[in-house]
């Protein structure tokens, strides 16, 4: 049986709706009383089908996985839920299962309580996973918002750039990158092993000096003057600098 001290935590949650996929209807009783005291808004499911179902038609902040489910197990869930959702996953598991847990993180839980735990780990846990949904979800907004640079106009989701006049620029994927990454640092020296990582793995080719020619090719769109390179500086054995001011558009 699951040990759950009924604390209430001072502070009250939004109504963030959690998904608990629990077959012990005890358990389940008890978690709702839990849920629902701290400011939550509890949903249940005993199998993985009805989960399936559950999450076809409710929008869930965050669901609390039991390994030990009738049919599909809790590992299976939570591999085949991380193929196509991000969504904040806390496993349930047997005390002492290390097992189940390094499985469960290895296979995209996010966090993990063993049985038996009481109220005030599990609303610990959930909050801080949810501030962590929250502020991910924040700095993926921040990120996608199109950015200007001395006229210039660029756009991560539409991987658009347009110049003064509004006319759209073509760049290849590689040069879309680098210049956002330079777009996002700018005043920063970056050396070619930095852009690397921060263009993602968009650039062409093994060698850190490709880079250059991908450099090359950006200024010839975008520099008033390409032998002036006022805009991409090349620091000295140090990598380059973008020199515009960046804002949100």
């Amino acid at each position: 049986m699951l040990a759950l001290e009924h604390d209430v935590l001072p502070t009250p949650a939004t109504q963030a709706r959690i998904l608990c996929v629990e077959d012990d209807p005890e358990i389940a009783h008890m978690l709702s009383d839990v849920l629902e005291d701290n400011g939550f808004a509890p949903m249940f499911a005993g199998t993985a089908s009805e989960m399936d179902a559950l999450l076809q038609r409710e929008s869930i902040d965050l669901v609390v996985l039991d390994v030990m489910l009738p049919g599909e197990d809790g590992l299976s869930i939570c591999r085949r839920l991380r193929q196509w959702s991000s969504i904040p996953i806390i496993m349930v598991t047997a005390r002492g299962e290390d097992l189940d847990r390094i499985l469960g993180l290895e296979l995209g839980a996010d966090d993990y309580v063993t049985k038996p735990f009481n109220s005030r780990e599990l609303m610990a846990r959930i909050r801080a996973l949810l501030r962590r949904a929250d502020s991910g979800a924040a700095t993926m907004r921040h990120r996608a918002r199109p950015l200007t640079f001395a006229g210039w106009r660029i756009d991560p989701t539409r991987r658009e750039l347009h110049d003064p006049t509004g006319v759209r620029i073509t760049l290849t994927s590689a040069e879309f990158d680098l210049l956002l990454a330079f777009c996002r640092h700018p005043g920063q020296v970056l050396s070619r092993e930095q852009l690397i990582d921060l263009a993602q793995g968009g650039l062409a080719g093994p060698v850190e000096r490709s880079i250059d020619v991908h450099i090359s090719r950006i200024r010839q769109k975008i520099e008033p003057d390409p032998q002036d390179r006022s805009m991409i500086k090349t620091v000295r054995l140090g990598g380059y600098l973008f020199t515009p001011v960046v804002e949100p558009a």
